[in-house]
């Protein structure tokens, strides 16, 4: 390959990692999908929200754990890697996920699990991912890396190596001949990284998407990508194991009606990157949008 490769990620990863794997959602499968993770008890109120690390799903698991725990239910917000939540999905070892961005980010994973889990809906569209650059930088196409390799120290600054925009950033360094190591870490490492070089306005790219904080409090573009290697517009989507509308059937319509703009998820990570807790910034926006929010419970 031409690309440099993807870093090993730390050891503590990967053991807090195989915590979560013998925990739960990991991807076992089951005989009888219908009766698998927190439906096993015919009427219990318990399931389980599979969530991903990043700031946009820990925005919205919090605000529908909230909600949902508001009325009736109580979810366990399972934080796992992405590959590891469609396959808790398609195992039954977890009963929704609200996190996945499609048709290109987490694409693969999709078509791996999609025979094995039920799609709901979308619950936001315009969403997108790429490489990102200060506004300041100029350079405005991913093509043009090849030929600017040395103002950006051949460096790309990537997330966890599991997520769906680091693998199209393998494919996009293939696919523009980019000779870059594709650094792995984490999100909060990368918005370190990113915030350093505007500080000290030196030019950078990183991988990123919107909705994200850091759009919002910085000024940064994307780079065109010719070759449509991240794809275009993206959108978030709902799924839930197989058997989980006959399980649950009114959970499921709120799944249904379950839907907000990405202003919304964006005020509140911009709260959490500002200091507030995530628990504390998705109850604030609760407060904020009872309107929509009892347009989720049907109200």
């Amino acid at each position: 390959m031409i690309y440099k490769g993807i870093k090993k990620f730390s050891i503590i990863f990967l053991v807090c990692l195989a915590i979560v794997l013998a925990a739960g959602c990991t991807g076992t499968e089951s005989s009888d999908k219908s009766n698998t993770g927190s439906a096993a008890d015919s009427g219990s109120k318990e399931v389980v929200l599979v969530s991903t690390p990043y700031d946009t799903e820990l925005s919205s698991g919090n605000v529908i754990k909230q909600v949902l725990d508001a009325n009736g239910y109580d979810v366990d917000l399972k934080v796992v890697d992405v590959g590891l939540a469609f396959q808790g999905i398609a195992s039954g070892s977890g009963d929704f996920f609200v996190g996945a961005w499609l048709p290109t980010c987490h694409g693969q994973y999709y078509d791996k699990y999609k025979d094995d889990m039920v799609l709901v809906s979308e619950n936001m569209v315009g969403t997108r991912c790429g490489l990102v650059v200060p506004a300041y930088v100029d350079v405005n196409s991913i093509e043009e890396l090849k030929d600017h390799s040395d103002i950006f120290d051949s460096a790309i600054v990537g997330i966890e190596p599991g997520a769906g925009i680091m693998k199209s950033t393998e494919i996009a360094a293939e696919e523009y001949g980019l000779d870059y190591e594709v650094s792995s870490g984490s999100e909060v490492a990368m918005c370190t990284a990113l915030k350093s070089a505007l500080d000290k306005k030196e030019p950078i790219v990183v991988t990123g998407w919107s909705p994200h904080w850091m759009f919002v409090k910085w000024d940064l573009k994307y780079l065109d990508d010719p070759e449509n290697v991240y794809g275009g517009i993206e959108h978030i989507t709902t799924f839930t194991r197989e058997g989980f509308k006959d399980d649950y059937p009114e959970l499921y319509e709120f799944l249904e009606r379950y839907h907000w703009e990405s202003s919304d998820m964006e005020s509140i990570m911009l709260d959490v990157n500002e200091g507030m807790d995530v628990t504390e910034a998705a109850s604030k926006w609760i407060k904020n949008n009872p309107d929509l929010v009892n347009e989720w419970l049907g109200k």
